[in-house]
């Protein structure tokens, strides 16, 4: 097979010709490399499970709820339930009647806008639409080019959502790692994750409370940030999303009570039900599949008693066990299976789903990684799932977050976007012309006009995946896919601060709240 450098070299006179040919098309009026992609690519095209399957699954998921039902439901949920049609059993748990599940799913949101903070960045949530999202709470960060692990900071929260600000195949960012300084002082903590979120990325951020008593406090610097309540509410930039549900089967109460005081604030909720096989789910990845739909549609219900319709993705995480160890295995071949199966399963039922994927085991941005990450990203996003967190930068099972890998997986997560658009067949793509013109002529297509046309519409060139020759590569420094990474990577923690907090607005917030993040990180500068 020819290469195109193997035809260039075997045609030297036209070599010029071409690449002269090549640059005129970069400098033209082509569209740049990120129109190739664009967020919400259809997925769909992978079904792991049958439609039968799928129907046992969702069945025994219905069994288990209303036969078996939901312990630790709180109070006011227990209420709304009760006159919504449940029963409290004598053993004090909630059952959730079939009939009443069902009805929650026919009157769920199925469509809704997750707003960026940038118009440019909202999200169409729903269908078969796929976008990628980070996510984490890590409580370890991986220093930048070395092998050392160190507990994540407050500086690390506002640097990792710089980062994937900067990252274009990264639609929205959750919280990826926690402050360790302020993790014992909860609402602390959570306050000043808000703030770092909300000065530091123009996309959609999104956090996990510690506590529901942090809810009101960070949804009220979020309102500082918008200009007023009314205004956020026009356009909820900034969400909180919890894990209601503590497997097997119950509700809980902390988590609960929190996303129920995150709904009223009337920005979208994005909950997840994580049961582990082996651990806290049963061992049969089909168990634990009928396991995590039972518990994602009782935060479906816990949702939509509070507010009917709310706008919603449910959250259906099954996670797996290494057996041997117990301990969660998220880079697993079963792993990435399950995640795209529990996506499946939530688009059968015409719901907007989510799923996590990319969670690699491995302890640093290494070929392992490479290899987990590309396989649950790319199963889950050909799935169709709505919205795929953990999909860039964690490492070490969820423990670490590094920002070689966040950079590297943007460049993993726009070739999985471009498989998931497809291939366009058309009369004018399969160019019986052009193949004449060729064919009869200069017996290349190099410098043909389709080529020099496609070549910034049709194809995703990799930021860091390198695709230049051995000499090339070795003369320019021989760098390993990390070291340009990292070389990325500073650069934008160095220079790119895309959310200009005006000086009242950050004196007003600081005024409120005991806020650690100082303004000298707040600026550029070499990275410390």
């Amino acid at each position: 097979m020819h290469t195109a450098d193997t035809i260039l070299t075997a045609r030297p006179r036209r070599r010029g010709n071409a690449r002269a040919a090549k640059l005129a098309a970069r400098n033209s009026n082509a569209e740049p490399t990120a129109s190739v992609v664009k967020s919400g690519q259809a997925g769909g095209k992978l079904s792991p499970l049958s439609r039968s399957d799928i129907a046992r699954i969702y069945d025994t998921a219905l069994d288990l709820l209303e036969n078996i039902g939901m312990a630790d439901a709180t109070p006011e949920v227990t209420e709304l339930a009760v006159m919504a049609g449940c029963h409290v059993d004598d053993t004090g748990r909630l059952r959730l009647p079939r009939a009443l599940v069902e009805d929650v799913i026919a009157g769920a949101a199925r469509e809704y806008t997750i707003h960026g903070r940038d118009p440019k960045h909202d999200l169409q949530i729903g269908k078969d639409r796929v976008h990628f999202s980070t996510c984490g709470e890590a409580v370890q960060t991986l220093d930048l080019g070395t092998r050392d692990y160190r507990p994540s900071s407050l500086r690390d929260v506002y640097d990792f959502a710089r980062l994937a600000d900067a990252l274009e195949h990264i639609h929205m960012f959750a919280q990826t790692v926690i402050s360790n300084e302020l993790s014992e002082d909860v609402l602390l903590h959570d306050t000043n994750v808000a703030y770092a979120l909300l000065s530091a990325t123009t996309k959609h951020a999104s956090m996990a409370v510690m506590d529901a008593c942090s809810v009101d406090d960070v949804f009220a610097i979020a309102h500082m940030f918008a200009g007023g309540e009314e205004a956020f509410r026009k356009r909820p930039f900034f969400s909180v999303g919890q894990c209601p549900v503590v497997s097997p089967l119950k509700y809980g109460v902390e988590n609960s009570d929190a996303l129920v005081k995150a709904i009223k604030y009337g920005a979208p909720v994005e909950f997840a039900v994580v049961p582990q096989s082996g651990a806290t789910g049963p061992a049969a990845l089909a168990g634990n599949l009928a396991l995590s739909t039972a518990e994602a549609l009782a935060g479906l219900v816990l949702v939509n008693l509070v507010s009917k319709g709310h706008p919603a993705s449910v959250g259906n995480w099954p996670f797996v066990s290494d057996l041997r160890t117990g301990a969660f295995s998220g880079g697993s071949g079963e792993e990435a299976i399950m995640a795209a199966a529990a996506a499946q399963i939530i688009n059968f039922l015409d719901l907007p789903s989510h799923t996590a994927a990319g969670m690699s085991d491995s302890k640093l941005p290494d070929a392992q990684a490479g290899y987990e990450k590309a396989l649950a990203n790319t199963l889950a996003g050909m799935s169709g799932c709505n919205l795929i967190y953990e999909s860039a930068g964690m490492l070490g099972s969820l423990m670490c977050c590094s920002f070689e890998a966040m950079v590297i997986d943007n460049d993993m997560l726009g070739s999985i976007q471009r498989s998931l658009r497809g291939i366009e067949v058309t009369d004018e793509t399969l160019s019986f012309e052009v193949i004449k013109e060729a064919a009869l002529g200069p017996g290349h297509f190099l410098g043909n006009q389709q080529t020099l046309e496609l070549m910034e519409t049709e194809y995703l060139y990799p930021k860091i995946a390198n695709r230049e020759t051995y000499d090339q590569w070795h003369s320019s420094g021989a760098k390993t896919t990390r070291e340009a990474a990292a070389d990325i990577a500073k650069e934008i923690l160095e220079n790119h601060f895309p959310v200009d907090v005006a000086p009242d607005l950050d004196a007003a917030v600081r005024a409120r709240y005991d806020i650690r993040l100082t303004a000298e990180v707040m600026r550029p500068g070499p990275r410390m």
